[in-house]
């Protein structure tokens, strides 16, 4: 009796191991599969990454933008202010300048802030040779109402370069004048400022008259002087004497 029990026993546990065993290696084998189809999922998403870049022509930078500067340190309200642009071709290829321009950032004298964008004047695609240099210029229009100080315009632009491998033209990256060396920077005069020197002009004017007027003044007494002098001169020189009478004995 205790035999057969025993036998159940070890029946009962062998078909429990087998159970067991053939769960873990059919998760096993799922698992594999699982892995194996993400190895293909990532090889074909890599695959796919490699051909973009063989296909897609890359972005190139193809200038830098080396000097912007104006005309001048101070502006009064109302007055033109003109950029200087340098760009530099520093690329094994001919490139052009598609777009180019400057915004500046200012308050009016009541306090409204507005963005002010001006364009160069040149005519635009325009071509540099590799190794080249090419000078631009932006007239930015002050408003008369600006308000006085500091302001930097800033100055975008954009450029494709030649590729002979696609026989077109290809996009770079954007110029910017915050990474340039020479940031522009301009100031706005008072208009206070301007009054007082106008006012001082106007001064100078008056005293430069006036003084004008003072020698006319002091050069025709020293003639009409002269003139008198030279005249009582000649009088006395040209007068006759007279005869005196001889007493009759």
């Amino acid at each position: 009796m205790k035999n057969g029990i025993r036998i159940r026993i070890y029946n009962l546990y062998c078909r429990f191991i087998t159970l067991f065993t053939s769960i873990t290696t059919k998760n096993q084998i799922n698992a594999k599969e699982d892995r194996w189809k993400m190895f293909k999922k990532m090889l074909l998403i890599a695959s796919l990454c490699f051909l973009a870049l063989m296909i897609v022509p890359q972005v190139a930078k193809a200038a830098t933008l080396t000097s912007c500067v104006p005309d001048k340190d101070s502006y009064q309200q109302g007055e033109t202010c003109v950029i200087y642009v340098t760009i530099y071709n520093d690329e094994d290829a001919e490139i052009r300048v598609t777009q180019l321009s400057a915004t500046i950032d200012y308050y009016t004298t009541d306090g409204v802030r507005y963005l002010q964008k001006s364009f160069t004047s040149a005519v635009l695609p325009d071509e540099i040779p590799m190794g080249q240099s090419t000078t631009y210029q932006i007239s930015i229009e002050l408003p008369d109402n600006i308000a006085p100080g500091y302001t930097s315009p800033k100055v975008e632009g954009t450029t494709e370069i030649w590729r002979d491998a696609f026989d077109r033209w290809v996009s770079s990256d954007s110029l910017n004048s915050d990474s340039s060396t020479s940031k522009p920077k301009i100031y706005i005069e008072s208009e206070y400022k301007q009054m007082y020197e106008n006012s001082q002009q106007k001064y100078q004017e008056q005293v430069s008259v006036s003084g004008f007027l003072t020698n006319m003044m002091n050069v025709f007494i020293v003639t009409t002087i002269v003139f008198a002098c030279v005249a009582g001169v000649l009088f006395f020189l040209m007068k006759k004497p007279r005869p005196v009478p001889i007493p009759q004995q």
